[in-house]
């Protein structure tokens, strides 16, 4: 699936200063970091270059800095990446100049070290030529393995690529191949499901699965805008009102493009949103007008499920009801499950992303169970929308 990208297959590391940009942008806590994630995720790229004899130099950033703020430095990061790589990683305290060569000069085949946040130069975010030269006087080659921040053209995600021989890590080529099977080159029937609370954040995403997927799911709260555009009552209900012309702008484009767009049946309500509030289920014509709409009912878990029954890929975004608070999680937890065990009889390929899909499929104790389950976030739903990502297109073989 991979051969539009240049990867490791194709770089001789032996003996090479090779510059790898990796997201290490964890959350930190007291000066200690309390989620190692992304840690974890690009240790295979940092070995395999490290056992081959490359000399590996890590490239991040962290935070938003202004300028140089000691307290977006990624030396306590430094200390974390050594104890789950189990090998020392050495510091530099900047990413350029006098301090950052004089650390790489010092490195031996096989060693590892980490460059100071880039976004302390702003250079970094600028793209700035001159910047990205000082950068690649580092390096012979060019690793990019940070899916995560590959929609943003930075020096040390794109400018890079562009003086250097330039290759996709191992967790980016992993990221690439699934999303090229959920959208570029899937199996079909392609069903999406995209949850959340509103449309108006969602409408390049929703325009393009349409033209892309064979059934759209539309649930959480942005389902509501939707049943309201079509001119049912929703009570209290989250929904953006004033975007009904849009909504059915949608539904009549997937029309056009033979899509079939799944709506809630059925809604679990509430007089309040509060972890066990009394609720009830009503039909999606019968929606009590003091209350407001939390989860899907049963009837349209059903219909989710047999729409997942009839694809060969599934590509998820988004929750189906307020997942966070229970009872309003369980349309979301049972839909996850669904597709999850589809995936484990080897009937399915799927792929999910963004921060509240995977917080969601993680609550429902699915992760492992999906084909792939990206931690991108905003790259994610760039290439769900269908934009080019500049750091993946400078990749391109």
């Amino acid at each position: 699936m991979m051969t539009a990208f240049r990867t490791l297959d194709q770089a001789d590391v032996k003996g090479k200063r090779v510059l790898v940009r990796v997201d290490l942008n964890v959350p930190m806590e007291n000066g200690r970091v309390t989620d190692a994630t992304r840690i974890e995720r690009v240790l295979p790229t940092i070995r395999e270059i490290s056992d081959k004899g490359g000399k590996v130099i890590l490239l991040a950033h962290f935070g938003r800095p202004k300028g140089r703020d000691p307290k977006e430095s990624l030396k306590p990061v430094a200390e974390a990446v050594s104890q789950h790589l189990g090998k020392t990683v050495a510091f530099a305290d900047d990413c350029i100049g006098e301090a950052a060569a004089n650390a790489v000069s010092s490195l031996k085949d096989g060693e590892v070290l980490l460059l100071e946040n880039t976004r302390f130069h702003a250079g970094e975010e600028k793209n700035d030529p001159d910047f990205v030269k000082e950068l690649a006087k580092l390096g012979d080659i060019y690793v990019n393995d940070a899916f995560s921040a590959a929609h943003r053209a930075h020096a040390s995600t794109e400018g890079l690529a562009r003086v250097l021989p330039g290759y996709a890590g191992r967790t980016m080529q992993a990221e690439l191949d699934a999303l090229t099977k959920g959208l570029e080159a899937p199996k079909r029937p392609v069903v999406a499901i995209v949850g959340g609370a509103k449309v108006s954040s969602k409408i390049d995403l929703l325009e393009n699965l349409v033209t892309k997927v064979d059934a759209l799911v539309i649930g959480g709260g942005m389902a509501n805008t939707f049943v309201h555009a079509t001119g049912l009552n929703v009570g209290k209900s989250l929904a953006e009102k004033d975007l009904a012309a849009t909504a059915m702008r949608i539904i009549e484009k997937a029309r056009e493009a033979n899509c079939a767009i799944i709506l809630p049946v059925d809604g679990v309500c509430a007089y309040e949103f509060k972890a066990g509030a009394h609720n009830h289920t009503y039909g999606i014509d019968a929606i009590p007008e003091d209350q407001m709409i939390l989860d899907v009912g049963s009837q349209s878990v059903e219909r989710i499920n047999a729409a997942i029954n009839d694809a060969a890929t599934l590509v998820w975004n988004g929750p189906l009801g307020a997942f966070e608070i229970p009872p309003f999680d369980q349309g979301t937890v049972a839909a996850a499950r669904h597709a999850a065990q589809r995936t484990k009889d080897g009937k399915l390929v799927s792929v999910a992303g963004g921060g509240d899909t995977v917080a969601a499929l993680n609550h429902a104790g699915v992760t492992e169970n999906f084909s792939y389950v990206s931690t991108a976030g905003g790259a994610f739903l760039e290439w769900l929308e269908g934009k080019a990502l500049p750091g993946v297109e400078a990749l391109r073989a």
